[in-house]
């Protein structure tokens, strides 16, 4: 896929604040500061279309980005980040969880997984209530130029395993590095093949 166009559309707080669905929208989400900017820059190949920062949490709303006039990119806040007031926390939780659960035109999630750890209790849990709700998805590892291609192998099949537990079969994976601008026509071709079937 060849990224002519991406903007950015509209930042909203809620589920009724949503633009209409009227395109195919594929949502990013992980943990805070699992390199999530970085990697919708690199998708788009702008390199300040996602605010990027040093601080973890600093995605606070849905933001839309209308990719080639034809298809979303929807950039939802990170779980996970313990700074942030519990009250705004559990806000997050709740509009993002209405968005991922209710909204009409979601077609698929990517699940950013830091691939320099183990498998985290809060990524499984979230990774759990998409599987439970029947939304979607594939993991995306980041940061793969962090460290060694067989350690990032080792750390996906745990993943892969402890999500067996809960989950039947096994979702698209992909590995990415901004830094390295690697996984990049991975994921934009799975993103070419799902609307091709939509």
């Amino acid at each position: 896929m060849k990224i002519k166009s991406a903007r950015f559309a509209l930042g909203t707080a809620g589920l009724e604040e949503c633009p209409p669905a009227e395109l195919p929208e594929f949502a990013f989400i992980g943990r805070s500061n699992v390199g999530k900017s970085s990697l919708i820059n690199l998708l788009c190949q702008q390199k300040s279309l996602a605010q990027v920062s040093g601080a973890p949490g600093k995605t606070r709303t849905i933001n839309f980005y209308v990719v080639n006039e034809d298809w979303v990119l929807v950039d939802l806040p990170g779980y996970g980040y313990a700074k942030a007031a519990k009250s705004e926390r559990d806000r997050f939780n709740d509009f993002v969880a209405d968005y991922l659960e209710f909204r009409e035109g979601l077609t698929h999630v990517f699940v950013l997984i830091d691939s320099r750890h183990e498998p985290q209790r809060i990524d499984l849990e979230f990774v759990s209530w998409l599987v439970e709700k029947g939304v979607p998805f594939s993991l995306v590892f980041t940061k793969a130029d962090k460290l060694k291609a067989s350690k990032i192998e080792s750390n996906r099949k745990l993943f892969l395993s402890a999500l067996s537990e809960f989950a039947e079969g096994e979702p698209a994976t992909f590995i990415t590095s901004a830094s390295a601008k690697t996984g990049r026509l991975e994921v934009l071709g799975a993103i070419r093949e799902m609307m091709a079937e939509a």
